[in-house]
């Protein structure tokens, strides 16, 4: 790796941090000076990125983590009797998560401005404002990548959840005429609240890390004595410290990363702008917490055998295949997508709880590039229905039995008086739309078969099956477990895919569907801004999986001569010693193809050779019946914790604001308030009155009486002043003769 590109590592992350400071400060005014300024600085990072990755390319072996890699000090905090020193490293996870987190965040940026244009003559009023947050939030993510310490990992990671919590609730301004459904004000901060909850685990976590090994860098954590020391120190119950810091640390992925018990934000975020939901779900956050593990497994494979790897290895299996079941129900078309998304952090924890902490990487990576493409891709389903929807209503001479309500932009569409709101993001309200929008038709059509693990072809494929080879030689539970999930995520990829774009339209919207080919007061063409990440997107959702294709795969294997297997070779060699690396084996390999394509041709028979028409009831919905309703309600998680832990937590701020204000603490300021009245009225009577105002009145009258008797001098008389004048220079002299 060349040492000028190494020793430029730590700009990535401050050139979208520059972005943001420009942004907020100069160019907040002009929304097409934002828009360069955010490219160029998202542009920027994802150069040097790749510049960083593939000068590692030949040095990988000695840049492979816990131990490897290369790191820079940039300053020293004093602590006490020691000292914190903080900079930034790269190892081979650092580079692979460069290849695809400033990449993937530059055709989210792009994809941006055709998206916030809602269009031919309307643009988002905060506009500049959005780009500023995106920038900020990939600084977040980027900083987080390249930190080479917990402290400041934690600090990017902190400034990540700001920037989720302020695009989550972009749209703050924004109500529904249905009570029921979450606002997106109400949206961030469930997600602001709910991640914090992980978050404080983490950060007491790290405080046990540093209170027993007085440092914070990764180098000197992961070193052997220094885990031999967590791992034969115990904590309370004699549970070794390792054990206990490492299940902490999880504690703050689980948050981050949407696994039960605290998932219930990710699909409620989706209501902020679908470039915020990709940038969640693929480039910066939801990833952190499958980065974090990865990056702090050493910790968790300190102790043999501990029940730190047994945790994650449950709650990933578990949160794949219970978010896959409500996948399934879905109608949103981003919520099906919000599932999907936790169901597949789910893998990647269960492959890291079992000890596959190569494929779990491999997976975070493929999974980036389809999710983004997915997610992108049903925001311009989203911007093409509602343009129909536009389109119907004028055509009507905007009235004729429309009512104004809030769109996926805060902006007006149509309802029928005689119906709910029309929702644009509902599939049910869509069908037929490969017509209409052919280009994110195809493109979507690639993300869905990447997400489903199609054979051979797909990224999704190859990684995913990695995982479930592990899984099979390592843990059979979890294998068929995450097997089934495999089946589930390839039906309800296929039944979002046929109730979109295949059959007829089931709406006007739908029918008149289209992306407005001119953005507001510019030459630029939506069609473009919003389709080409898209293909560029595709492009790796396809060959993204190549990279992880061993040399001795029949026929492929020694066909494409991997150039990168070495870089996920030597990954693999490195940790020999702490994860088990499997045989290939065809029956995990079939089991994988199986689930796939079983998954995509049911959802096939059922949704797409007889298309959904419109007001037809869902034929998984009839055969389910009210199993339907409980999956549709996400197994009502949501009511539980509303009347469990939001109730309780109510009740103990009522309980705090009465012990505040009604019990303890205000009858004592005011006590005190009262007692200090009672003090100040007898000092007055006692000193004030006749001590104080006595001197000052006799003061006064001292002075009147002097006044007075120096008036009687003054007669108007100039032979008097004349005689004062000399028998004042007279008792001078006089003075001055006998001083």
């Amino acid at each position: 790796m060349t040492e000028t590109f190494f020793n430029l590592t730590w700009l990535i992350p401050l050139f979208p941090l520059a972005a943001f400071a420009l942004i907020v400060l100069v160019t907040n005014r002009h929304r097409l000076l934002s828009t360069w300024v955010a490219w160029v600085g998202i542009g920027l990072a994802w150069i040097l990125g790749w510049l960083v990755l593939f000068g590692a390319r030949g040095a990988a072996r000695e840049l492979t983590p816990p131990r490897g890699g290369l790191a820079l000090p940039l300053y020293t905090i004093p602590t006490g009797g020691s000292q914190l020193q903080l900079g930034f490293h790269v190892d081979t996870l650092t580079g692979l998560m460069l290849f695809m987190v400033p990449f993937v965040c530059l055709m989210i940026f792009i994809y941006s401005k055709g998206y916030m244009n809602f269009g031919t003559s309307d643009v988002d009023p905060r506009y500049s404002r959005f780009f500023a947050y995106i920038s900020l939030f990939a600084c977040g993510m980027l900083g987080l990548v390249i930190s080479d310490n917990f402290l400041t990992l934690l600090v990017f990671w902190e400034i990540m959840g700001l920037c989720s919590y302020l695009l989550i609730g972009f749209w703050f301004d924004k109500s529904y005429s249905d009570p029921n459904r979450i606002t997106p004000k109400q949206a961030g901060l469930k997600a602001f609240l709910t991640t914090r909850i992980g978050d404080a685990l983490m950060m007491v976590g790290i405080f046990l890390l540093y209170s027993q090994t007085k440092t914070l860098t990764f180098r000197e954590v992961f070193a052997p004595e220094t885990l031999e020391q967590l791992a034969n120190t115990y904590a309370f119950g004699g549970v070794p410290w390792a054990t206990l810091i490492a299940l902490l640390i999880f504690g703050g992925a689980v948050g981050k990363s949407s696994q039960f018990p605290l998932h219930v934000w990710l699909p409620d975020a989706m209501e902020g702008p679908t470039p915020v939901s990709a940038l969640i779900h693929a480039a910066t956050m939801v990833s952190a917490g499958v980065y974090l593990v990865a990056r702090s497994f050493p910790l968790f494979v300190a102790v043999e055998g501990g029940l730190q790897l047994q945790v994650v290895a449950f709650i990933g299996a578990f949160t794949a295949i219970f978010a896959s079941t409500i996948a399934v129900a879905q109608n949103d078309i981003k919520k099906v997508l919000a599932y999907s998304t936790i169901s597949q952090l789910g893998y990647m924890f269960a492959a890291l709880g079992i000890g596959a902490y190569v494929a779990a990487a491999f997976h975070l990576l493929t999974h980036a590039f389809f999710k983004a493409l997915l997610f992108l891709g049903s925001g311009a389903v989203i911007h093409a229905v509602e343009h129909g929807e536009q389109h119907v209503h004028e055509a009507h001479g905007g009235h004729g039995g429309h009512t104004p309500t809030h769109d996926d932009h805060g902006h007006g569409h149509d309802a029928h008086d005689d119906g709910p709101p029309f929702d644009p993001q509902d599939m049910l309200n869509m069908g037929g739309l490969w017509k209409r929008i052919p280009r994110v038709g195809w493109t979507f059509l690639i993300g869905g078969l990447a997400l489903s693990g199609f054979p051979l072809i797909t990224a999704g494929f190859w990684s995913k099956d990695e995982i479930l080879a592990n899984a099979f030689e390592l843990n059979s539970l979890v294998f068929w477990t995450l097997a089934l999930s495999a089946l589930l995520t390839a039906f309800y990829t296929g039944r979002q895919i046929c109730l979109t774009f295949f059959g007829q339209p089931r709406s006007e919207a739908a029918a008149h569907a289209s992306l407005p080919t001119k953005l507001a007061k510019t030459g630029l063409r939506m069609n473009d801004l919003m389709t080409w990440p898209l293909m560029l997107l595709a492009v790796f959702a396809i060959v993204g999986g190549w990279v992880g294709i061993p040399e001795g795969f029949p026929v492929l294997g020694g066909l494409l001569n991997n150039p990168f297997e070495h870089v996920i070779g030597s990954l693999e060699e490195a940790l020999t010693h702490t994860i088990h690396i499997p045989e290939f084996n065809t029956f995990p390999l079939m089991v994988s193809i199986i689930a796939a394509l079983g998954g995509l041709t049911l959802a096939w028979l059922v949704y797409g050779l007889r298309p959904l028409k419109a007001g037809e009831v869902d034929p998984v919905k009839r055969l389910l019946g009210p199993v339907w309703t409980v999956l549709n309600r996400k197994y009502y998680i949501d009511e539980l914790y509303q009347g469990t832990v939001v109730a309780f937590a109510v009740w103990l701020g009522e309980m705090a604001f009465r012990f505040d204000n009604r019990w303890v603490i205000d009858p004592i300021v005011n006590g005190i308030g009262r007692l200090g009245r009672l003090l100040s009225d007898g000092l007055r009577a006692f000193f004030d009155e006749p001590i104080v105002d006595g001197i000052v009145n006799g003061l006064g009258a001292l002075t009147d009486g002097l006044g007075g008797l120096a008036r009687k001098l003054q007669t108007g008389q100039g032979q008097n002043y004349l005689l004062f004048a000399v028998m004042t220079i007279m008792l001078l002299l006089g003075f001055y003769l006998y001083a």
